[in-house]
């Protein structure tokens, strides 16, 4: 499995990305899996208070994972560590793991950066392999993907 970071501050263009990203990966046959990093504070959004999950989980349970149509729902009311949370969003086994934010963490790195201000904010992040601005998701995309595509090929 390949596993590629993309870090930059809040509405750098990460989702985007990342989105943009799975859709060309998935034509190019590979399977993803995303690890976001929810940093807007809070808990991520939850389930409505009426179903069974939230009855669960006001009730006391740790963790809830409801199963059907081919598909998992897992919520736990658990911290876990970095590597315990790319393992589990490497269950699937997908050919490619794309990491949303986790800026501090060991790994390559895609940086998205509006300014040179935020540039040398980041540049000193550990793995960095490629710097983008923002502007060029919405120029010229297809040299982004090509760069992929060669990053991928790369490390089979």
């Amino acid at each position: 499995m390949k596993t590629l970071h993309v870090v930059g501050f809040k509405n750098s263009g990460k989702t985007t990305l990342v989105s943009h990203w799975i859709t060309v990966l998935n034509r190019a046959g590979f399977e993803v899996a995303v690890l976001k990093h929810h940093g807007h504070g809070g808990t991520p959004e939850l389930p409505p208070a009426h179903t069974d999950t939230m009855q669960f989980l006001d009730s006391g349970a740790v963790s809830t994972l409801v199963a059907g149509g081919d598909m998992i729902q897992l919520i736990q009311n658990k911290e876990h560590s970095f590597e315990q949370l790319k393992a589990l969003a490497a269950l699937g086994e997908p050919d490619v793991l794309l990491i949303e934010g986790y800026k501090k963490e060991a790994g390559e790195k895609v940086v998205l950066i509006r300014n040179e201000e935020e540039r040398e904010e980041l540049e000193s992040l550990p793995g960095i392999i490629r710097t983008v601005k923002t502007a060029e998701l919405f120029e010229d995309i297809t040299r982004l993907d090509d760069w992929l595509q060669q990053w991928v090929e790369a490390r089979e």
